[in-house]
């Protein structure tokens, strides 16, 4: 269980909204945000000088996946009606709804390192037509965060070399972004 922040989003009851606690999805959904937020939160306090809200980092990086229930992922246990790819915008769909609108930014503009309008249109991705890249460090450092974990493999930690291949195949911008984060984080 999240300590309430500041701002009083009881992020617990906003996740079982929207999942079974007892359900296989509910687990995987928790312990890989629970993998990404102490991980964002580790490098938070590492780099104090960058005064991040560490408060909004642990309840974001908890609710940047709660959109995948609505996709069909059947090896992380979804079975929803969308293409995985869309779970950000689905994310950001329900945050905004649940009055977290800086929260739902995160949701929208976590996949791989961002989407830019440009690559949404060149890859005839079924995303809307506008761009979703992180864009606070907050948003970044979650970003970050994320591509060291997998939900298919919850017990494994992804090296920078794996994640910098598993970039690659989407092209030479992500791993440029994927390296500088690498760099201004570690």
């Amino acid at each position: 269980m999240l300590p309430k922040a500041s701002n009083m989003f009881d992020i617990d009851k906003i996740i079982e909204k929207y999942y079974n606690k007892d359900s296989d999805l509910y687990t995987t959904l928790m312990t890989h945000s629970t993998q990404v937020m102490n991980k964002a939160l580790e490098i938070a306090e590492n780099k104090k000088e960058l005064m991040l809200d560490t408060n909004f980092i642990a309840e974001a990086a908890m609710l940047h996946d709660i959109g995948i229930f609505k996709c069909y992922a059947p090896r992380i246990h979804c079975v929803g009606a969308h293409h995985y790819i869309e779970h950000g915008y689905l994310g950001a769909d329900l945050l905004r709804a649940e009055g977290m609108p800086r929260h739902a930014l995160v949701c929208e503009r976590h996949t791989g390192v961002g989407l830019s309008r440009e690559m949404i249109a060149k890859g005839k991705l079924p995303l809307p037509d506008r761009d979703m890249l992180p864009q606070s460090l907050e948003e970044q450092l979650i970003c970050y965060a994320d591509k060291f974990y997998s939900k298919t493999k919850l017990n494994e930690t992804h090296q920078v070399d794996a994640i910098r291949k598993e970039l690659a195949r989407f092209g030479q911008y992500q791993v440029m972004i994927f390296d500088k984060w690498h760099a201004f984080f570690e």
